[in-house]
This record gives structure tokens, sequence and C-alpha cells, in this order.
């Protein structure tokens, strides 16, 4: 289907404005190059300067097509034909005393550059007669992906697949490989590439970036290209990776669940920029890539939460190297992304690896058969089934390659190899996309483990043998569907990028012609995959005050600093349904929770109850939060270990939250923020990072279940007491087996009234009841449920100071004028009838 834009016939100009005029209006950004000098993208390309448009350059090239006009017409001015006369010219011959001059007009340089003068590029001479016909080239943005047919094959066991591996002699050349496309196809794209061997970069860049349509849609407000080529993908598959969904249409993701996503081979990280801008704080991501130039730049995330991402790079987490072909690297990082993902694995992978392969692009694929396999391996490893897969690619001729795909093709339900219209058109990039990991895939996941192990000893500059195949030709011949459809995606792509390349050979030779078709494409697809048309842009470094005035609005901020009431016998016996109410414990006194306030990375503020109009930023602890979160805590003292063995380790108990990522939760339900706050809180736990103080979310209780607490409650040798016992709260999801001396429980009210919850003898269940109209309703009506506000106004702290006694074994004496365990459970269980 051709493009819907309406745009006028004639799509290329060949105005007067120089080269780097238009150059300048198309400034090339940071990390937009195509070729990448690591696994990811390569360093930041030197901007091109703005020209202006009345500068020297345009006024030259004014001036040569007024010669050039003039020229055509046979005119010259009356002034210069005057003078031409006094020196004794005649119309159509030379000057000097034979006629023996120049008779035609002195053409403009063609010059360019810093090139030698004279020196001639064979396919390359400036010209201004070359043009361009845009009917060479379709122009389609509605992008289909065409899958091959499903695989119903069972998967080889791996006897089977180790006999079909094949070693022979090292090649370098790819000449010969066309048995998975047209002769034609191969000899074209070499020779179309071989012109621009001796052609300066910079001048080739140029006229790419006049060539190719799509060039202005760029990074947008993104890191670089890499993101909204991810986001071009995810648009055209109906957003399969960032809103996964089932066979039946329905999400996979439930609304509390965390999406899992990896990174690999994909500094600096444009990929996962895209998916946490788009998930919005619903994800949380892993990263492996090389270290070095080419790492994560998660401070230049400036669209999605860098704060959900965690870079690992194999053995020695953080300080290993993050070379993706080391098998000790291989199984670090697999094992670091299955703990954090409960041993489910990621619900996708994405990978971008390349590097720089100047001087030897035409074998560009064999050079990085072995990142492929990496790539592959680790995904598999690391995807849960049902997992989701996209990975880059170059050429595909050679039988290894195709092999690769072919293994893909047995242990996903469908494949496809897609391009983009963001990447290129005159490079080889294209794009593996799997869909749906099946269960069965662990024979293909050794395989692919043993060919990388053989390949480490292979691919040593002393070795003369390489791995060759690893699939047998005729298994890739012989079937059908999987053969055609490789064959006609290499022919497709192949004249795709043939063609490419004779228009930015035209555009070189021609520095006049401009692709005018590039504002109007890049409107139209962003609109189509639902980016917003903005400039990129650090953020601003914001006033913590302004900034909760922005989230929290007109809202009475009244609870903030109200102090939390202290639970006495007369609050007790007010307490007339305990069904109205759950249960935290503090690890603080009361006075001392914070509201903290995070304006992205480590720009996090606090304030207190005590002093509730002054925002403090946060010094002395290591905190990152994403921007726009406000959350209700308290600094806790958690221990590990007994003896002279135990460690202190300071932590953040989140009490409640008011905005997370932005999102305004002040009016879910108690139960539900807590939800979304321990979804936050485990996206934000990163295990690699021991310099960061870990944030905790707490267990919630419901006050009919009081005693559970108690249950958790035991006597430890803690640091820094007076007694050698004392009582410790163990969470019942404790990292590393930590605990904490509580400080009390808040009891607090997530029913509004004058809804209340009774209990109804006759159903034996909960059901709402209305005191005002004596409206009865067994499902929540939206109006009981207590936000933020109300939460705060009607809490009680319990507190559990000395005299409190809480365990048979404790040693302590009893105060009677403190609430003990006693009495609170008593009444507790007094307001329980179906106990």
């Amino acid at each position: 289907m051709k493009m819907s834009l309406k745009l006028p016939h004639g799509t290329l100009s060949s105005s007067s404005e120089s080269d780097s005029d238009v150059a300048g209006l198309q400034e090339e950004e940071k990390h937009v190059d195509d070729s990448d000098s690591d696994y990811g993208d390569g360093p930041p390309k030197k901007k091109l300067k703005h020209a202006h448009p009345d500068g020297p350059s345009s006024s030259k090239q004014s001036m040569e097509n007024q010669s050039a006009n003039a020229k055509s017409q046979g005119t010259y001015s009356k002034f210069a034909e005057k003078m031409m006369a006094k020196m004794g010219h005649k119309e159509g011959t030379g000057l000097g005393k034979f006629g023996q001059g120049r008779v035609s007009i002195v053409e403009a340089s063609t010059q360019r550059g810093r090139r030698g003068l004279g020196l001639r590029i064979p396919g390359l001479e400036p010209s201004r007669d070359v043009g361009w016909d845009p009917s060479e080239e379709e122009i389609d943005l509605d992008e289909k992906v065409t899958w091959l047919p499903c695989c119903e094959l069972p998967v080889p066991d791996i006897k089977t697949m180790k006999e079909w591996m094949t070693v022979g002699p090292k090649k370098r050349t790819i000449d010969d490989e066309n048995q998975f496309c047209l002769e034609e196809t191969l000899t074209s794209i070499l020779q179309c590439k071989s012109v621009f061997d001796n052609l300066e970069p910079e001048e080739m860049r140029r006229a790419r970036t006049r060539s190719n349509p799509y060039e202005t849609i760029r990074g947008a407000f993104f890191l670089n290209r890499a993101a909204m080529k991810m986001a071009n993908i995810d648009a055209v598959l109906d957003f399969m990776f960032t809103s996964p969904k089932n066979s039946d249409g329905k999400p996979v993701i439930g609304p509390n669940e965390i999406l899992y996503f990896a990174d690999i081979c994909a500094g600096p990280g444009g990929f996962s920029e895209y998916v946490l801008w788009r998930t919005k704080g619903e994800s949380k991501g892993f990263g492996m890539t090389l270290k070095g130039a080419n790492d994560f730049k998660l401070e230049d995330f400036f669209a999605g939460p860098g704060e959900m991402f965690e870079p690992h790079y194999g053995v020695r987490g953080l300080e290993g190297d993050g070379d993706i072909f080391k098998p000790d690297n291989q199984a670090a990082f697999i094992s670091f992304v299955k703990e954090n993902t409960d041993g489910q694995g990621v619900h996708f992978v994405m990978a971008d690896g390349g590097f720089s392969v100047d001087g030897e692009e035409n074998i560009q694929e064999i050079l990085s058969k072995q990142l492929y396999l990496c790539q592959f391996l680790v995904a598999i490893s690391i995807l849960r089934p049902g997992g989701h897969f996209m990975c880059k690619l170059f050429d595909l001729f050679t039988s290894f390659s195709v092999g690769l795909v072919y293994l893909m093709y047995r242990i996903f339900d469908r494949v496809s190899l897609f391009k983009p219209v963001t990447s290129r058109p005159a490079n080889s990039e294209r794009y593996i996309i799997c869909r749906s990991l099946r269960q069965e895939m662990e024979p293909v996941r050794q395989y692919m483990h043993e060919i990388n192990l053989n390949l480490n000893k292979l691919l040593v500059p002393t070795s003369t043998s390489d791995i060759s195949l690893i699939v047998p030709n005729k298994i890739l011949t012989e079937d059908g569907d999987f053969f055609d459809y490789i064959c006609e995606s290499n022919n497709s792509l192949g004249h795709k990028q043939v063609v490419g390349l004779r228009k930015i050979q035209a555009f070189a030779q021609n520095a006049n012609l401009h692709e005018t078709r590039q504002a109007d494409i890049r409107i139209d697809c962003l609109h189509r995959w639902k980016i917003p048309d903005e400039l990129r842009k650090a953020p601003s470094k914001q006033n913590p005050k302004t900034k909760f005035e922005e989230l929290i609005g007109d809202e009475n901020q009244d609870y903030i600093s109200h102090p939390v009431e202290e639970l006495t016998l007369d609050c007790l016996r007010e307490i007339k349904c305990a069904y109205d109410f759950r249960c935290v414990v503090s690890g603080a006194k009361a006075s001392e929770r914070i509201y903290i306030l995070g304006l992205g990375r480590t720009h996090v503020f606090q304030r207190t109850v005590k002093n509730p109009g002054n925002w403090k930023k946060i010094d002395d602890l290591r905190l990152e939060l994403p921007a726009d979160t406000l959350i209700e805590a308290e600094i806790v003292q958690e221990l590990k270990g007994e003896g002279t063995g135990q460690r202190k380790m300071t932590t953040l108990h989140v009490l409640d939250a008011l905005f997370l990522v932005g999102k305004d939760v002040r009016n879910l339900h108690f139960n539900e923020r807590m939800e979304k706050l321990r979804k936050f809180v485990k996206c934000m736990t990163k295990l690699t990072r021991n310099d960061l103080v870990r944030i905790v979310a707490p267990d919630v209780y419901r006050l009919e279940e009081i005693s559970l607490i108690v249950d958790r409650l035991e006597l430890r040798r803690a640091k820094g007491g007076n007694v050698t016992h004392q009582v410790c709260y163990i969470p019942r999801h404790s990292l590393e087996q930590r605990f904490f001396r509580p400080t009390g429980v808040y009891i607090i009210k997530t029913t509004k009234d004058p809804w209340t919850i009774q209990w109804s003898r006759s159903s034996q269940r909960k059901y709402f009841f209305n005191t005002r109209t004596n409206k009865s309703d067994f499902h929540c009506p939206p109006d009981s449920i207590a936000n933020v506000r109300e939460s705060k106004l009607k809490s009680y702290h319990w507190i559990w100071d000395e005299g409190v006694k809480l365990l048979d074994q404790q040693v302590c004496k009893e105060d009677d004028s403190k609430l003990s365990k006693a009495v609170v459970l008593d009444h507790i269980n007094r307001l329980l009838p179906h106990r």
C-alpha cells in the first residue's frame, strides 16, 4: 500500500541551496550513526554546524546558477560585452591575436571538501546533471510484518543437533554466498557498496541525510535513533512488547504485575529508554553490554525513569566487563535475571549488538556470527515461556546465519525478518522478531551453548578453522516454507538496499538534490507510532516546594502535618468495627515520619511532620527516586545476622504513596495503594547497588488479624540496645532474613464514614453498611473508599515502648498505664462475631 500522505508531484528538488544549508537543518544528534564501535551504538558523531540561508555558501550557489543560466541563454551583460569588444572580441571566437582564447564560459568549481585537486572517484564524479527518479523508490508507511509459517516439527534432541555442527576453513569472503538469494541480488549489493569505498565519510553522511525520506524522524525526544526504531517496531506489532496480549487479546500483565524486560548489547540504552517511557513506571529492565565508551548512559534517560533499569556485566556484577562472548558472563547474567524475576524470566528481550567493520563492510555478517549467536543464546535463557525476542541482524547470506534463524524458527511460535522504516534503506540492517517462546526450547539452548564454546576456541588469530554449518544445508533447503521465506526476504531487502545505495550515489554526485518528503513523513510516522512531536531536552532543576504544590493541587494539606494519634484505651473503644482498619508495623517514632519527594535520580527531598513547610535535600542517604514521586516513609535501621557478625543497614520503609512516577494514587483504596507501592519498590530494588538505601514496602495486616503480627515477633540479640535480648519483628518477605526493632503498629482507617464493614451471619460474608442511609452492599461502593487524607486523619499508633509486654518470655515490667497486648487483642476479638 502506498503512503497515504498527499504530496505534490515531483518529490525531489534541485534547488540552489548549498549542501551545508540542508545538512545544517538536518543536524545529526548524539549516537545516531548505524556503525557501532562496540555491541551498542557508536561514539557520538560530531554535530554539523547550522549554515545561515543567506550565508556565503548560499550566495556562491546562487551565483553559479545565475552564471549557468546566462550561459544557457547565450547572453551577457552590456557592460561585459562592451568591455570585451574593446579588447577585440568577436562573437563566436576567443580573445587573442589568432582568436585562440576560450570561447565558452569558465565552469563553476566542483571541488568537494578536502579532496585533492583533480581527484576523481569513479561513479561519484560531481555533476549537476545527475538526477533521481522518485518512482524507483517505494515509500510505504503502512508497514506490514510478514511471518514465517508456524513450524509444527518437534524440537530436535541435543545429540542430533551436535552432529549437525560442521567445522571448515575460515572464510573471509561473501561473494559466493548466493544459496539463499538470487546471484544478481548479492552482486548488485556488493557492487553498490564498493562505489563508496573511497568516498569521504562526511560526504557519505551528507548525501545519506539528504536522500533518506525518513531521516528527520531521528530520535525524537529520546536518547538516540535506536529508541525510535524500537518505537517503530513496537507500534507496527500492535505494541506486542510494551503491552503484550494473549491469544484472546487480553493483557498478559496484570494491573499489579511488573513487565520485565532485558536489553543486551545495547548501550547507551535507547531501546530501554523507549520501553520505560512507554510503560511509565510499570516495568523493570535488566541490561548487559560492554563496559566503556558504549556503556548504558542512564543519566541521559530523559524520557523514561532510568531508576527502574539495572545494568549487570556478568561475573563480578557491576565490576564485570560485560563481554557476552564469555560463558561465565552469560551464566552470571542469566542467574541474576532469574533471581530478580522470581525464577520466571523476563517477558521480552531486545538486542542491538554491532561493532565497527570499517574496511570490511562486505563481510560484516561473517564477523558478526558469534555476536548473533550469543545474543540469541542469552535471550532464550532468560525469557519466560511465551516471551518475545527482537534482535538486530545484518546480511543473512551464509548458512551459519540462516541456521541460527532456523533454530529460532523451531522454538518460537512465529518468526519474522523485518526492516522498519527507521532503519536506513541503504544499510543491510534488519531485525529478527520472535514471538512466544515454547516450553521445549532447552535442547536448542544447550546446542547454542556448545556452539559458542567451540567458537571461542576457533575464533582466534592463529586458527585457520571455523564453524561453517550449524544446521545442514539439506534441512534448510528442504523445508520449503522456511527456504522460500529466507530467499524472498533476502531478495526484497537486498533490492531496497540497492535502490537506497544508488540514491545516495546520485545525491553524492549532485549536491543540489534534496528529498522534500522528509517533513511530512516524519509527522505521519510519529502520529502512527503514538509518539509526541516534541524536542529532546534535559529535565530542568525544579523547586521541590513548587513541584509539591503542582502535584497536590487544591487538596487540603492538613493531613501532611497531622500527628498520628496515639492509641489509648479511649481511642481503642472508639473502634467499633475491626474490618474498617489495616495495620502496619512501625520501625521509628511517629514524629519521625517524613514525606519524600523525588525529582529524578538523586534529586530527592524530604519534609518532616514537625516542620512541614521546609523541603530539605537528602544528602546523608544515597537515595534515588523517579521524578514526580511523593511517598510517606520512615527511616529504619534493619539488622542482619547475630552476635559479632551482625550488620546494621539503613532502610527506607514506605508507609503510603501519594504519587508514583507521576501517577496520582491518592484516591485509590489503601489496599490498592499498597499493591502499587509493592510493585514500585520491586522495580526500584537493585541488588547490585549496595551504595543505595534499600526501599522497603510494609507488611499489611487486617486489624482482625493483628495477632499475626505478634506471631512474627522474636527475642533476638540486637546491637545498640540496653538489654541482652530485644523484641524484633521479622518481615514476611524480608530479603536476606533481615529484621528490625518495632516501635509499634499503625492502625489505619480504610473505610470512609458513614460507611462501615459488617459481618452477615446469614451469608457468612462481609458487607458494606451505610450508617446514615441504612443501605447495604456486598460490593465495595466507590464512596466508601477512604483516600490518603481521610486515612491519615483517622489513624492511630499503638506505641510499643518500655512497659508494653508483647512476648511471654520477654523480661520487662508491665506498665498498667499503657495498652498491653492482652487488652488490644481482647477488644479486637470481641468485635468479631463470626469467631
